[in-house]
């Protein structure tokens, strides 16, 4: 059997393979996990499998240019991105303050060196800027990619919390040639194949162009669909949530429609969304050669401790909610991998030297949602879960249920548990795999993300309303009578999300209590970049009637919220 080695990430790795030279160079603010469940690697992979010569540069110093030149020039295109996180995510809490560790770090060290010096940080704030700049300064003239998390959120004027400012696309501040957004797979390939052949890289659906007001005169601004620009958003923050709306009502719809939006001297188009990856597409990609573990040189990283032993079932979310980027990320439509993609995969993790019989997670963003789909062909809302069940979503508990019988009998395998967040709704129309999950797959305690009780913040978050909690306890606990077995949850909530005052947390304590359920999990409202909660955070604004609602924006107000779970800890 050939061995698989790890993508190179030195001149002298490079070599190793007999290349004097690499077609594209992947930079990014994580540490290198050669796992599916990091982006680098997962486009790395498909590069590779497509016949390129692919390096990867993994938190790079980012005080010169000098380690942009490790390897020479790449030969198409860099290809850069901050990381599976946002880098002021990874870099700040909500509240803006320093993170002392960074869960995609070699030992979660956010340093190089001495600590608490900024330079010294491994992953730069605006991590994507800051690798474009120097990727110019290294080699003028190879285009520039913006792609991950950072750049799809950022491609559009957003809110940046640690600044509490609003700030123009990441595209345009880059000076970078293109971004992609979403899940980049048809995007990136379509663009190594352009510049392969010497093409340009104008129209390729998932991606964003750069224009001067210049360029914009071949540009047929009427076939176009305006967004605020960042002018009327500086003058008047209900343009932001206006723009926002807009930007989501399109990805939702899988829009063939151009957006386009002024930034401060440039201008942003947005080309339509790639089409989602289909089962057998996902099921190719998950099935490519990763060593499924860390670089040598990346040491001991936490965030792969967690995942190193789980398998990803399902991409892509119809939920929707106000404060989740996944929908906005990797899109609204669910794709399930087939069950043969996920068994051999598991069969792979047995494989593994410190495999100790123990599946952590069959999941994905929600794990419920795998084998779900829609019934109408010409949906164009994919906003399945608010207000209420679609009539129109397939609910089949069958193919999960089949599935966790499945990997339950692989050789070696002892548990198969499901540690990803379950929604509640679908649960209760669901209720054998329900039992299922909590009598043979949850590990010490189910999780569940009910986000708050109160009525009116429950749908500024866009979730169903205050009654699905208490239906969903009183199956679960029925179910608990029925098999003898205790059940504990592992509840999240949210304090200080726009619309929220304190009696609100007060109230949120008290169904708690009368619901018999302790905090376990929480977090102040995070304005991060992309979601519809942020922009009624930056608006003051109701997302549905445009009216003003109570924001917590001073950290006296946002402590005071957040003390009231702490309390019930």
């Amino acid at each position: 059997m050939k061995k698989i080695d790890f993508l190179p990430t030195t001149a002298a790795e490079m070599r190793a393979r007999g290349w004097d030279r690499v077609d594209i160079i992947l930079v990014t603010g994580d540490a290198y996990v050669d796992h599916p469940a990091f982006g680098v690697a997962l486009i790395g992979r498909l590069l590779e499998a497509n016949g390129y010569r692919v390096a990867i540069l993994p938190q790079p110093r980012h005080d010169s240019p000098q380690a942009f030149r490790e390897f020479g020039p790449p030969r198409l295109f860099w290809g850069i991105t901050a990381g599976n996180l946002d880098s002021i995510v990874a870099n700040y809490s909500g509240n803006a303050k320093v993170r002392d560790v960074d869960q995609y770090a070699p030992d979660g060290n956010p340093y190089f060196e001495e600590r608490r010096i900024k330079s010294e940080r491994r992953r730069p704030d605006r991590a994507a800027i800051r690798y474009a700049n120097l990727a110019r300064n290294a080699y003028a003239g190879i285009p520039i990619i913006l792609g991950g998390l950072e750049a799809s959120l950022r491609r559009f004027v957003h809110y940046d919390y640690q600044q509490g400012k609003v700030r123009a696309s990441v595209l345009t501040d880059a000076k970078a040639d293109l971004l992609v957004y979403g899940m980049g797979e048809r995007a990136v390939l379509e663009i190594a194949k352009r510049l392969d052949a010497g093409g340009d890289l104008g129209g390729i659906d998932g991606t964003c162009q750069r224009f001067t007001e210049a360029q914009m005169e071949n540009v047929a601004r009427e076939a176009c669909v305006p967004l605020p620009s960042w002018t009327e958003i500086e003058e008047n923050k209900e343009s932001f949530l206006s723009a926002e709306l807009l930007i989501d009502k399109h990805a939702r719809e899988l829009s063939r429609s151009v957006l386009l939006q002024k930034q401060q001297a440039m201008w942003v188009i947005q080309y339509p969304p790639a089409a989602p990856l289909t089962t057998e597409e996902l099921d190719q990609l998950y099935g490519l050669a990763f060593t499924r573990k860390p670089h040598p040189a990346a040491g001991d990283v936490p965030a792969y401790r967690m995942i190193c032993h789980s398998i990803t079932i399902v991409r892509g979310c119809f939920g929707n909610c106000s404060f989740c980027a996944i929908s906005r990320h990797q899109g609204p439509v669910v794709t399930s991998r087939s069950a043969e993609s996920i068994l051999a995969e598991v069969v792979q993790v047995t494989k593994m030297a410190d495999f100790r019989g123990t599946i952590s997670d069959l999941g994905g963003p929600t794990a419920n949602l795998y084998g779900l789909g829609c019934r109408s062909k010409g949906c164009k809302r994919h906003d399945c879960l608010y207000d209420g069940v679609c009539r129109h979503l397939n609910i089949d508990e069958n193919p999960f249920i089949n599935l966790l019988d499945k990997v339950s009998k692989v050789q070696k395998v002892k548990n198969v548990f499901i540690s990803s967040g379950l929604r509640m709704e679908l649960l209760l129309n669901t209720p054998r795999l329900l039992k299922k999950i909590l009598t043979s797959h949850t590990p010490g305690a189910m999780k569940i993300a009910p986000e708050h009780t109160v009525e009116h913040v429950l749908r500024l978050m866009h979730k169903q309303g205050a009654d699905i909690l208490p239906a969903f306890l009183a199956l679960c606990r029925k179910i608990s009578r029925e098999t003898g077995r205790k059940i504990i949850f592992t509840p999240y909530f949210i304090s200080a999300h726009p619309g929220c005052t304190m009696d609100d947390m007060r109230a949120l304590a008290g169904d708690l209590r009368k619901l018999g359920l302790s905090v376990r999990q929480f977090q102040d409202f995070t304005p991060t970049p992309g979601t519809i909660s942020t922009a009624m955070y930056v608006s003051g604004l109701d997302r549905y009637k445009r009216k003003p609602v109570y924001v917590a924006y001073h950290s006296k107000e946002r402590m005071k919220q957040r003390q009231v779970l702490e309390e019930m800890k």
